[in-house]
C-alpha cells in the first residue's frame, strides 16, 4: 500500500536544505510583506520598477508562492466569553455576546485569511559542473555525495543571499528557514486542518540540524 511520501518528491530535508529525489536541492525563504495600497503613487511606481529590476538581475529561476490560512483566533474568542460571562451590566454582557457571535461567524465564513510569502531558490547537480557520468550510477539514479552536498549547499546560499539582497532594495525581508521550520510548513501544507489550530508535531531532535 503506497504511503503519502511514495507522492512527494521531497527525499529529505538537512541544514536548512530540502533534497530532492532526483537530488536537486531548493532554499525555502520566508519573506515579509508591504502594504502596497496604502502607498502613494509614486511609491508604487518606485516598489514596482525596483522589483522588476530585482527580477531582471536574476539568472537562475525562482518560485514564488503565497500560502493563505484561514485565521486561528480561538484564543481571542474564548477571552471574549470569560469577558461576557463575568459581565455583571446585563447589557454589555449581551453586547460582548453578540460581538463574539459576529466574529465567530466572520470566521467561520472563511472570510479573515492569513498570507505567508515564500521564495524558493533552486539549484541542481549539472549547475554544480558535475557531468552525467559523475553523478549517474547503476539505474540512473543521481548521486550526491557529503562533498558534493556541503558544495552545492555553498553556492545555494549564496544565490539566496543574492535574492535576500534583491528584495531588501524592494523593502522586503527574506529570512532562509531552517530544517524544523521546512517539515513544520511541509507537514502544515498537508494537514491544513490541524495546522489551522496550532498543533504541529514534535520534531526529533536529529531533525533539527
Amino acid at each position: 500500500m503506497p504511503s503519502t511520501q511514495d507522492f512527494l518528491e521531497i527525499d529529505q530535508i538537512r541544514e536548512g536544505i530540502v533534497i530532492l529525489k532526483n537530488k536537486a536541492l531548493r532554499g525555502v525563504m520566508m519573506v515579509s510583506s508591504i502594504n502596497f495600497a496604502l502607498k502613494s503613487e509614486e511609491e508604487q511606481s518606485a516598489i514596482i520598477a525596483q522589483f522588476q529590476g530585482f527580477l531582471n538581475s536574476l539568472d537562475f529561476s525562482v518560485q514564488i508562492v503565497v500560502q493563505s490560512r484561514r485565521l486561528n483566533i480561538t484564543g481571542y474568542l474564548d477571552k471574549l466569553e470569560q469577558l461576557a460571562n463575568r459581565q455583571t451590566n446585563e447589557l454589555l454582557k449581551v453586547q460582548v455576546q453578540g460581538y463574539h457571535k459576529f466574529i465567530s461567524e466572520l470566521v467561520s465564513a472563511g472570510t479573515i485569511m492569513s498570507k505567508t510569502f515564500f521564495v524558493v531558490v533552486p539549484f541542481t547537480l549539472f549547475e554544480s559542473g558535475a557531468t552525467a557520468a559523475q553523478l549517474i550510477k547503476g539505474k540512473g539514479t543521481p548521486i550526491l555525495t557529503e562533498e558534493r552536498f556541503q558544495m552545492i549547499k555553498s553556492q545555494l546560499w549564496q544565490r539566496m543571499e543574492f535574492v535576500a539582497i534583491g528584495l531588501r532594495r524592494c523593502s522586503l525581508q527574506a529570512v532562509p528557514l531552517t530544517t524544523p521550520e521546512l517539515i513544520e510548513l511541509f507537514w502544515s501544507l498537508h494537514h491544513p486542518k490541524q495546522a489551522e489550530v496550532g498543533y504541529y508535531p514534535e520534531v526529533p531532535p536529529e531533525l533539527s540540524k
